[in-house]
């Protein structure tokens, strides 16, 4: 069982085709970045159900921040990028220095600062690499949430009731709990 952020950082590290995919996030050069959301909860999830099998993503997210370019044309390269360097990986690439007008929410300042307001404390992960290609794990909301699997909204998502709908909305629309059955919901 899981406890602690090496621990998250170990099960990652033992996983070859983890480990390829952010090798070939960290070759795009970016300063601010990270893979995240499902990439990360899933590996502990599946760990924490004893699943012999990675749970197959839908997309894997890359995120990154650079204000000085938040087109996305520029993303669409870097998933092209991403494609050369591994091609059968459903590559999701987004600046999250202009997601904020997308979700109608005030700026970030960081890919960290973005994460951290993701809807789920469970999903509010992502794993990089520091300048030594060290794996670094960014866990604004910490991983006892993760590791428990339990879903309860993150503190932006508390704000009010429309937010507080979102997450319900989209947990129930996600329904992990059919392939992951120790996940609950945590009551607010």
């Amino acid at each position: 069982m899981l406890s602690s952020e090496k621990d998250i950082i170990d099960i990652i590290q033992q996983d070859e085709r983890m480990m390829a995919i952010i090798n070939a996030a960290d070759q795009l050069g970016l300063t601010d970045w990270s893979v995240c959301a499902g990439f990360v909860r899933s590996k502990i999830w599946d760990t924490q159900h004893n699943h012999k099998q990675p749970t197959p993503l839908q997309d894997i997210d890359v995120v990154y921040f650079n204000p000085n370019n938040i087109s996305e044309a520029a993303e669409k390269a870097l998933e092209d990028a991403l494609r050369r360097i591994i091609s059968d990986v459903p590559w999701s690439v987004k600046n999250q220095a202009r997601m904020h007008l997308k979700n109608n929410f005030p700026p970030y300042c960081s890919t960290e600062d973005a994460i951290s307001k993701f809807p789920e404390t469970a999903t509010a992960l992502g794993i990089t690499m520091d300048e030594c290609h060290k794996l670094v794990l960014i866990a604004p909301h910490g991983i006892e949430d993760a590791i428990a699997m339990k879903l309860r909204p993150t503190p932006h998502f508390r704000t009010s009731e429309s937010r507080k709908a979102i997450f319900y909305k989209r947990v129930h629309q996600k329904n992990w709990q059919a392939h992951w059955p120790m996940v609950s919901i945590a009551n607010e």
